[in-house]
């Protein structure tokens, strides 16, 4: 296959489910995050009685989301998912939402964890828009996956989006 080949694309052009049947299961693991970008204060959001609840709220959203990653995008394939850790922390822009996904299949967990930390940071906007209706999500990118035939491989802080913390150009 080409370097620049799209999987999902057949011989003519046109969109395919890709066939993993021939591929052998491994130990599929994928981590990515985003940021939850807001002017609402840290200690403002917890003196509200909204933390926890909220953080949980998101928690939820995430993981549930990535078990349903085959629902929510086209041609995905449907995975039985090992795990999934949901974590959301303060960051001096916002939130920062990351996750970790693990699976045992002929196929990555790339789009679960994506899937997961989108639906997580969603609904921590959802409710940061009543105080700050510029929230939003920025940032959201895959850290490190492993297992298949191409191996590990891990996003080199260098090529970090320009204005995230970790771009070397950032202030």
């Amino acid at each position: 296959m080409a370097e620049h080949e799209f999987t999902h694309l057949d011989g003519d052009g046109r969109l395919r489910m890709v066939d993993v049947s021939s591929k052998e299961p491994t130990r599929r693991v994928a981590e990515a995050s985003c940021l939850v970008v807001s002017r609402v204060e840290h200690h403002a959001f917890e003196a509200d009685g909204g933390g926890p609840d909220l953080v949980l709220s998101a928690r939820l959203a995430g993981i549930h989301a990535a078990k349903v990653t085959a629902d929510l995008i086209p041609l995905c394939h449907p995975l039985a998912l090992s795990n999934v850790e949901l974590h959301v922390a303060t960051h001096p822009r916002g939130f920062e939402v990351s996750s970790q996904v693990i699976a045992t299949g002929p196929t990555g967990v790339e789009m679960e964890a994506l899937t997961a930390c989108c639906y997580a940071a969603l609904r921590l906007v959802t409710t940061l828009v009543a105080t700050d209706p510029e929230a939003h999500l920025a940032d959201l990118v895959l850290r490190h996956k492993s297992g298949g035939r191409s191996g590990d491989w891990g996003r080199d802080v260098t090529t970090a989006p320009p204005g995230s913390d970790e771009s070397p150009d950032s202030p």
